[in-house]
C-alpha cells in the first residue's frame, strides 16, 4: 500500500546536481511535510560533473550526499553485454538507458539501508527515464513509494524551474540561454532541448562547448590514427596491445575517437511515451567498439548464427531502451549472445580519420575464413559442384514459373 505524504519521513533522491534534482529537494520539503532527503549520486563516469555535489546538495536542503561508484558495474554488466549483442535502438547506442537499471538497483539498496519510505527521481513525464527507473525499482522494492515531482508539481518548463531555484536561493550551474538537457556517462553525452527542438535547424557543432567528448570532422587532425583492439570471447581485453579493463578501454577510445571526430549523431527517435524526440549524441569510444566487434564477428560467426543474432539485436535493444534489463527475456537473449561469442576472439585493426572508421585488417585464431576456398586463383574447390546445388536451390522457383505458365496443370491432366 502506498504511503501518504504525511507518512513519509525519509526520501532517497536520485541526485545529479542538475537543475531538476536541485529544485526537487526544497520542493519535497515543502510538499511532503519536511522529510529528510538523502541525495544519492551515481558515479557512472561523468567526470568533473561530480565536483562540488555535496556542497550543492546540502545547500539545497539534503541531509547528506552518498556517491556510489557504479562505473565498472554499468560497463561490465550492461554495456559490454549489449555491445556483444550489437544492440542499437534506431542507431542510438543506448548511452542513457545503459546506466538506469544499475542506478535504480543502488537507490533501492540505499533506501533499505537508510530505512527510507520513498525513492524520488527528477525524470519528466514525457521521457523514457521515468519508465527505466521505476520498472527497475519495482523489480527490487515494489513496496517503496516512488515520487516523481514532474508528474505532480505545477512547474511546466525549465524557465519556471530556474525561477523556483532563484526564489529558494538554490545554487545552479546552468543559465536560461544554454540549459540543454544533458546526460553524461563513461559511454556517451546526450544533448536535447533549446534549438534542437526544431528539426530544421542544424546543431551548433561549431559553438565552443557544445561538443564535449568529440570534435567535428573539420576540426579533426589531417593525419589518421591507427589502433588495434583485442577481443576474447566477444569482450574487449586490450587496446594497442596493452591489456586493460573494459572501462579503461572505453575511456581511451573516447579520447582517441573524439579527437578524430568519431561518433557524433543527430537523430530523431521514437520515445516510449509515443512522441518523437530529437537528440545529438556523442559516443566516440562506443562507436569504435561496436564497429570493431562487428568486424570480428564477420570473420568468426557462421551465417545462420550471425543472421539470427542480427535479428535478435533489435529485440535486445528494445528491452534495454524500454527499461527491461532485469527481465527474463533479456536474460535469455544474453544467454544466446554469450553462446555466440565462444569463438569471437581476435584482433581488429582500424584507422580513424575525420569521422570515419576504416577497417585495416582482422586476425583471429577462430576464423572461419578459408582462403583456399575463397580465392580467385587455382584451388581445390570443384566449381562444377555448383550445378547440382543451383538445380536444387532453384526448384521452388522453377515450380512457381511452371504454375504461372500453366505447365503444372497440363502435366496433371
Amino acid at each position: 500500500m502506498a504511503k501518504l505524504a504525511g507518512d513519509i519521513k525519509k526520501v532517497v533522491l536520485a541526485y545529479s546536481g542538475g537543475l531538476d534534482t536541485s529544485v526537487i529537494i526544497p520542493w519535497l520539503k515543502e510538499n511532503y511535510n519536511n522529510p529528510e532527503v538523502i541525495a544519492v549520486s551515481a558515479d557512472v563516469g561523468q567526470g568533473n560533473e561530480l565536483d562540488g555535489l555535496e556542497r550543492r546538495a546540502k545547500a539545497s536542503g539534503a541531509s547528506k550526499l552518498i556517491v556510489a561508484d557504479l562505473t565498472d558495474e554499468v560497463v561490465d554488466e550492461v554495456i559490454i553485454p549489449s555491445m556483444m549483442a550489437d544492440a542499437k535502438y534506431e542507431s542510438y547506442l543506448l548511452g542513457t538507458a545503459f546506466t538506469r537499471p544499475i542506478i535504480a538497483r543502488k537507490l533501492v539498496e540505499v533506501a533499505r539501508a537508510e530505512g527510507a519510505d520513498a525513492i524520488c527521481h527528477g525524470c519528466t513525464g514525457k521521457g523514457n527515464d521515468q519508465v527505466r527507473f521505476e520498472v527497475a525499482i519495482k523489480r527490487f522494492a515494489p513496496e517503496l513509494k516512488i515520487i516523481a515531482p514532474w508528474r505532480e508539481w505545477d512547474i511546466q518548463s525549465r524557465d519556471q524551474e530556474i525561477d523556483y531555484a532563484e526564489a529558494h536561493n538554490i545554487p545552479l550551474k546552468v543559465s536560461r540561454e544554454d540549459s540543454y538537457s544533458k546526460d553524461k556517462n563513461i559511454w556517451h553525452l546526450s544533448h536535447e532541448g533549446l534549438d534542437l527542438e526544431d528539426p530544421s535547424k542544424a546543431p551548433k557543432y561549431d559553438v565552443p562547448g557544445f561538443l564535449e567528448l568529440s570534435v567535428t570532422p573539420e576540426q579533426a587532425p589531417d593525419k589518421a590514427t591507427t589502433i588495434t583492439i583485442d577481443f576474447k570471447k566477444g569482450r574487449p581485453v586490450a587496446l594497442d596491445g596493452k591489456k586493460m579493463k573494459a572501462s579503461d578501454i572505453i575511456r581511451a577510445l573516447n579520447k582517441v575517437g573524439g579527437a578524430n571526430g568519431i561518433g557524433t549523431i543527430d537523430i530523431i527517435e521514437n520515445r516510449m511515451v509515443g512522441m518523437k524526440d530529437r537528440g545529438v549524441y556523442e559516443t566516440p569510444g562506443g562507436t569504435i567498439l561496436y564497429r570493431a566487434h562487428e568486424q570480428l564477428e564477420m570473420l568468426t560467426l557462421d551465417a545462420d548464427t550471425l543472421h539470427e543474432k542480427q535479428k535478435l539485436s533489435i529485440d535486445f535493444a528494445s528491452l534495454v531502451y524500454g527499461g527491461k534489463w532485469f527481465s527474463p527475456l533479456r536474460e535469455a537473449l544474453s544467454a544466446f549472445v554469450e553462446k555466440t561469442q565462444e569463438h569471437v576472439t581476435g584482433t581488429v585493426k582500424l584507422k580513424l580519420y575525420k569521422g570515419n572508421i576504416i577497417p585495416m585488417g582482422t586476425i583471429s585464431p577462430e576464423s572461419l575464413y578459408n582462403e583456399d576456398l575463397a580465392t580467385f586463383q587455382e584451388s581445390d574447390f570443384d566449381q562444377g559442384d555448383a550445378d547440382g546445388f543451383i538445380d536444387l536451390y532453384a526448384l521452388p522457383t522453377v515450380a512457381e514459373g511452371m504454375r504461372e505458365r500453366g505447365e503444372l496443370a497440363k502435366k496433371e491432366k
